[in-house]
């Protein structure tokens, strides 16, 4: 008796589907031995950096790969390299837990996870400085200061520390200064060819010579701590009730890296007891040859007797 082709081709079909008569589901996958020799250091002044083997063990037939995260389960990431950093202040303890699986899949369970913790280092918690904060000033120089913590001699001595990833080594500031009661230190930093230098952070530690109190640590992202010195007026005229302010920009920067901000302030003649009210002005652009100059136009100036 001949089979139809069709019903031959639903019956190779059906084997198929069946597995050739086995199990129906596909088996679960097989978890991985944890990983071996977490480790954890510190490189410059706040790059923690995690490094671990395989694991002991594993299946031949899985590619590993490590799902790792931060404390209360934060930062999740599944990669294949054996490492992981992050770029931190080291003011609190920060952990990582590591696990391996067999697939990008984070669904999968991994295996039993690994923990390693590194501490701040030790010392007073009332001793560190406080309000550390750094500003960089024209793209030329980065400005910190800070507070005194409240057990702490009137005479210590501070010492800040310095890196960016354009510096071979960590460097210390020498220009330690007061302004009333902050503590402060001022060092170069210029921008460099590189295009991704703005996308970079500045590493600070302020410590004392005597190692007294407790460091305390800093990252200062160079992308939103700038401060532009104040632009060169160049020309200031009235034409007919008109106001024309023409600056040129700061040195270090480009026209369309700024925001203007312009502030005319009420005035009294010496012959006239008349104050000026600046109620609406405009701000355009003029090109030059090597430079772009601003332009503000202030118009509808109204004279009000007071």
């Amino acid at each position: 008796m001949e089979w139809p082709a069709r019903l031959c081709g639903l019956w190779a079909l059906l084997l198929c589907a069946g597995g050739g008569g086995g199990g129906g589901g596909a088996a679960p996958t097989e978890t991985q031995p944890p990983v071996t020799n977490l480790s954890v250091s510190v490189e410059n002044l706040c790059t923690v950096i995690w490094t671990w083997n395989p694991p002991e063990g594993a299946s031949s037939n899985c590619s590993l790969w490590y799902f790792s995260h931060f404390g209360d389960k934060q930062d999740k990431k599944i990669a294949p390299e054996t490492r992981r950093s992050i770029e931190v202040p080291l003011n609190e303890r920060i952990c990582l837990q590591v696990g391996s699986q067999c697939s990008t899949n984070e669904s999968e369970k991994p295996s039993i996870l690994v923990e390693k913790c590194i501490s701040p280092p030790e010392g007073d918690p009332e001793s560190a400085v406080t309000e550390l904060q750094c500003i960089w000033h024209n793209l030329s120089y980065m400005k910190c200061s800070w507070l005194p913590g409240r057990n702490t001699s009137p005479d210590t001595n501070y010492t800040l520390y310095y890196w960016h990833r354009s510096l071979e080594k960590i460097h210390q500031c020498e220009n330690i200064f007061r302004e009333g009661q902050y503590f402060g230190c001022s060092f170069d930093l210029t921008k460099v060819k590189d295009s991704s230098f703005e996308q970079h952070s500045v590493q600070i530690m302020v410590k004392d010579n005597a190692g007294k109190i407790k460091p305390s640590f800093n990252i200062v992202p160079l992308t939103s701590r700038v401060k532009p010195d104040p632009p060169h007026i160049k020309n200031l005229s009235f034409h007919n009730d008109d106001l024309y302010v023409q600056w040129e920009n700061p040195q270090n920067f480009i026209s369309r890296c700024l925001f203007y901000e312009v502030e005319v302030n009420n005035s009294q003649t010496e012959t006239h007891n008349v104050f000026y009210h600046w109620k609406k002005y405009d701000i355009y652009e003029k090109q030059t040859k090597e430079e772009t100059d601003s332009v503000v136009l202030i118009e509808n100036l109204k004279k009000a007797s007071q």
